[in-house]
């Protein structure tokens, strides 16, 4: 399973002193990006083939709190994708000292930098996706 070892920083609090709800989707961007740096597609190679995955939908589980300074581990898996590839919907799971304490669902697409439409991505990266660790809910989305 990929994961990272983040740290809830004085930016990610929100008033009632706990992890703000954006700082889960800016954690799980960020290890997402990671996830694909260590696996060949660093943010050049995106500039490069002017393209971009796009998020299409984000759902947010929340179980226990984070506070300033805690250690943050952060999984990234697949939960689903189409058989072109031009959908997948990828999770990141959230664990305080060993439990499970959020889980970030995002459905996304590649979108053509130039076009500004969704696109199939090259065959490369789609091998990187299908490459990840699989949820134990994964399931294959439909073709559109």
């Amino acid at each position: 399973m990929y994961e990272k070892i983040l740290t809830a920083g004085w930016g990610d609090m929100d008033f009632n002193a706990h992890m703000r709800n954006t700082a889960y989707l800016d954690k799980s961007v960020d290890v997402r990006f990671m996830y694909f740096v260590e696996n060949g597609f660093p943010m050049s190679e995106f500039i490069r083939l002017k393209i971009g995955p796009v998020v299409m939908k984000d759902e947010i589980e929340y179980f226990k709190e984070f506070h300033l300074l805690d250690a943050v581990k952060v999984t990234y898996s697949l939960a689903g994708i189409s058989n072109d590839g031009s959908r997948a919907r990828v999770r990141n799971e959230f664990f305080k000292n060993g439990k499970l304490a959020a889980r970030v669902t995002s459905t996304l697409g590649w979108l053509d930098l130039n076009e500004r439409k969704l696109i199939f991505p090259p065959e490369k990266l789609l091998a990187v996706m299908r490459g990840m660790d699989k949820t134990e809910d994964y399931q294959v989305i439909p073709d559109k």
